[in-house]
């Protein structure tokens, strides 16, 4: 690599990290901290993406790829082997779940909303709908999540109501800091896809793109906002209506190997400063 393409390469990387910086400050996450997960992601990465023959990388090929010893290699390995995996997959499991209670027809009234459910073990219940959309999680773990986030209310009789078509916990939950997390992870590996990705290969560039304006008056940002608020939505249920029909609960069982897949909307606001 270049002296140069490395000086862009640090720039981008910092660039990239202010946003997180301010998270890890407002969280009370020291330098040292925040250095000690940079080596272990190092590490993680270089062993993961960078091995030989379709073979993990050996603890060697990761010192000389990352700078570290091999001893210190060793000790990051053992650590990254003894972590608990983040609460990822258990907050995907709800957005899915409320998706299916969303566009299933089994679960929708007869105006297409997400119908009011019982929780008990029968056709058409709170239930059944676990069992179809996150089989891997207990309907009680599951009715007490989301009653903790609030995307349900207790209907009549007992019954469970949907409000919210997506997971989305309280910004001081720390389940909102793992979902920031996940939605940076999302748009870096399309950006870092489309840049190290050779012409010669079939796959295509994954759609990534921008609309932004230098030169908006500050006083239609709210218009602007609540414009995006209805585009956007609508858009996602679209894109969420498309998943549900391709996923393999709809289409029924294949051989073929399951991907995520989906895409992401973000507001863009950078104000000028003199």
């Amino acid at each position: 690599m270049t002296e140069k393409l490395k000086s862009a390469a640090l720039t981008a990387f910092r660039l990239a990290l202010r946003p997180l910086v301010r998270v890890l400050l407002r969280n009370g996450i020291t330098w040292r901290e925040a250095a000690e997960v940079c080596k272990q992601t190092y590490v993680e990465v270089a062993r993961k993406d960078y091995g030989l023959h379709g073979r993990p990388t050996n603890s060697s090929r990761i010192a000389i790829l990352t700078g570290l010893s091999r001893q210190e290699v060793k000790r990051v390995r053992d650590m990254l082997a003894e972590d608990e995996p983040p609460a990822i997959a258990r907050m995907n499991h709800a957005t899915r779940l409320l998706g299916g209670w969303h566009t299933d027809s089994k679960f929708c009234n007869a105006e297409g909303q997400p119908a009011a459910l019982v929780y008990t073990d029968e056709p058409n219940s709170f239930t059944e709908l676990c069992r179809r959309y996150a089989p891997n999680i207990p309907p009680t773990a599951m009715l007490k999540e989301l009653q903790r986030v609030g995307a349900v209310t207790e209907g009549q009789g007992g019954s469970i109501q949907a409000v919210m078509r997506y997971y989305m916990p309280d910004s001081q939950d720390p389940d909102a800091l793992l979902r920031t997390g996940s939605v940076l992870e999302d748009i870096g590996n399309t950006v870092a896809f489309n840049l190290d990705r050779h012409k010669d290969v079939v796959e295509p560039t994954r759609f990534e793109g921008r609309a932004t304006s230098a030169d908006v008056r500050a006083s239609a940002v709210k218009e602007f906002r609540d414009y995006l608020e209805d585009e956007a939505q609508g858009f996602l249920e679209r894109v969420d209506d498309w998943l549900s029909r391709h996923e393999t609960s709809t289409c029924g069982k294949s051989t073929e190997r399951n991907v995520r897949i989906g895409v992401g909307v973000y507001q863009i606001r950078d104000d000028a400063k003199d």
